[in-house]
């Protein structure tokens, strides 16, 4: 599900997860969360951002 919400503190869904990876240039966790700012605040979404960043190769 593409609108689900990844990051519940930063509001970002795993579509503008898998956008930053894909049209981006991200292609880690770090770069996930510069460009998106999901995983900034209470970091307990880094884990999805993780399996999305793997599934995404």
């Amino acid at each position: 599900m593409e609108d689900e919400i990844i990051c519940n503190c930063m509001q970002v869904s795993k579509h503008e997860i898998v956008d930053s990876i894909k049209n981006k240039g991200a292609i880690n966790v770090q770069d996930v969360m510069d460009i998106t700012s999901a995983g900034t605040a209470c970091g307990s979404c880094i884990d999805k951002i993780e399996e999305i960043v793997k599934s995404e190769r």
